[in-house]
């Protein structure tokens, strides 16, 4: 070892306890912060879904008005993905036209929410 003025010289570290120490406090907060982020990330794809839905209930709704306000009559309305349109961002849109209306969101390939899919029943609008 160094000497200097006849001492040994006191070298700075870590110990093995202190590394330990570090090691279990991190392994502690990844076994908390892993699972939440994969509930935030779940959460925020289900909401995305909602989101796309949404939109899709609000194309419903402006096609009918647009078509009222041309002359239609509420059962001459024609719900179709053509008419509607498919593309809503990272989803894609589309319609099953009868007495209710199903909309599904189906997020496509290449985005983060690849594979998330819900639908929902719409109501005719002018039949309630």
């Amino acid at each position: 070892m160094p000497e200097h003025d006849g001492m040994i010289m006191k070298n700075d570290g870590f110990t093995l306890l202190e590394l330990i120490t570090v090691l279990l406090i991190l392994g502690m907060l990844s076994a908390i912060a892993i699972p939440k982020y994969f509930d935030l990330r779940n959460e925020a794809i289900n909401k995305a879904v909602e989101g796309a839905l949404a939109e899709g209930v609000s194309r419903i709704n402006a096609h009918f008005g647009q078509a009222v306000l041309s002359g239609s009559t509420p059962g001459q309305v024609v719900y179709t993905t053509a008419t509607l349109g498919s593309d809503a961002g990272d989803f894609s849109l589309t319609y099953t036209d009868g007495d209710t209306i199903t909309v599904k969101a189906v997020g496509k390939t290449t985005t983060a929410v690849a594979g998330a899919s819900s639908s929902r029943d719409v109501p005719e609008p002018g039949t309630v």
